[in-house]
């Protein structure tokens, strides 16, 4: 059993009711999401709802679509496959009520500072921004918005995959945030399945090391 029971109810959930998440649900949730560290205290987070089910299941088609093209460039078949194969766990959104995209603002490093002062190779530029601190802010408002979903009894899948279609998708949407680009979304809804379950974890002694 979990010693961080809350942890454990957040499940990637990719089948929904077909029942609305009310408003007031969506904005608790979007609150929880800004409760996230991010460094700087930048918030460099902007959320787009989308509760349109003819909306949320166009964004999949054109994700579908920009799939096919992304896929039509190989011209080794295996390599056309295993993009063509991603299509359907890219499109699970389709049946969502509520579609919730997080865009990533801007966020000035310590290495954009030095390669625009043109003092610094660019592998040392690309070492310096590995980390990608901006983005992991996104991530901290993502991961937030998933706990508290599965704390209101609904469920969410973090996914970032479908963002290849992000042009499309923002234009399809009339959506423009100056700095801003497409990191990450996720479908929300009531859980299909009653009974849900997340593959196993792997131990904490492959993943870490202690240094004394």
């Amino acid at each position: 059993m979990s010693l961080f029971p809350f942890l454990a109810k957040r499940h990637s959930v990719r089948k929904f009711k077909d029942q609305p998440v009310p408003k007031d649900d969506i904005v608790k949730l979007l609150e929880a999401a800004t409760l996230a560290p991010s460094g700087k205290n930048k918030q460099n987070w902007h959320f787009v709802v989308i509760t349109n089910k003819d909306k949320i299941s166009h964004i999949a088609q054109l994700v579908a679509e920009k799939n096919a093209s992304l896929a039509a460039l190989h011209t080794d078949p295996e390599k056309k496959k295993i993009i063509q194969s991603s299509a359907a766990y890219h499109t699970i959104f389709k049946n969502a009520p509520v579609l919730i995209l997080i865009y990533a603002g801007p966020y000035d490093s310590i290495g954009d500072g030095l390669r625009e002062a043109g003092v610094i190779s660019a592998e040392e530029f690309h070492a310096l921004v590995r980390p990608n601190p901006g983005v992991q802010n996104i991530a901290a408002a993502m991961e937030n918005l998933q706990l508290a979903a599965a704390d209101l009894g609904y469920g969410g899948c973090w996914m970032t995959g479908p963002t290849y279609a992000a042009r499309e998708i923002s234009k399809y949407l009339g959506f423009e945030k100056p700095g801003y680009y497409l990191a990450a979304l996720t479908p929300l809804g009531v859980p299909a399945d009653d009974k849900l379950s997340s593959p196993p974890r792997k131990p904490v002694a492959d993943v870490a090391t202690f240094i004394e």
